[in-house]
């Protein structure tokens, strides 16, 4: 449980921080909102899913490997929070898609394609390589993902007129390079 509810709140703050969440805002504004979180959904199960099973490689690594890869990882990870370009989250959306199915399935691709090697999916990984316990992460990362997305369609922007973009990505950024140092001393400790 506790897993769970450590890898909840790292994973919605640095999703809170991302600008992906826009993309579902975005297609909220001009979709059915029930849809687009069906769709948005399916697509976090499918990113959870790789994310959690790429970490469970990397926790087969030799314990001392293992910390310095994470530490490395987290940096990563507090980096690609902390940088300006976000053009990989930039979607472009055709057409009204005239059907229910083709919403929902406009939803998972775009989601999909914008979370793909983002800085929560690394995060998701380093994680269950960290924890060694997938199940508790792959949960606590789903309901993550899916609670942040349920207030990008019905919450709109108000987080983001109460809470600037710039703080939470601090916080989010400031977790992983604590989780960073810690894994880089248990890579060192004899």
């Amino acid at each position: 449980m506790v897993v769970i509810a450590i890898t909840f709140g790292i994973v919605a703050l640095a999703e809170l921080a991302d600008t992906s969440g826009l993309v579902t805002l975005v297609l909220a504004s001009r979709y059915p909102a029930r849809l687009v979180l069906l769709g948005v959904a399916a697509a976090f199960v499918v990113q959870v899913g790789v994310a959690v099973a790429a970490g469970s490689l990397v926790a087969l690594l030799p314990e001392r490997l293992l910390e310095a890869t994470l530490a490395v990882i987290f940096l990563v990870g507090a980096v690609l929070l902390l940088r300006d370009d976000d053009d990989d989250d930039d979607a472009t959306l055709g057409a009204t898609p005239p059907t229910r199915w083709r919403v929902v399935a406009t939803s998972f691709g775009v989601t999909l394609l914008s979370e793909l090697g983002d800085p929560s999916q690394i995060i998701i990984a380093t994680l269950a390589a960290r924890y060694d316990e997938p199940l508790a992460v792959g949960i606590g990362a789903l309901l993550a993902l899916w609670a942040v997305s349920a207030l990008a369609v019905f919450g709109g922007n108000r987080l983001r007129q109460v809470v600037p973009v710039r703080w939470v990505t601090r916080a989010a950024a400031a977790v992983l390079i604590v989780l960073a140092v810690l894994s880089a001393i248990e890579a060192f400790r004899d």
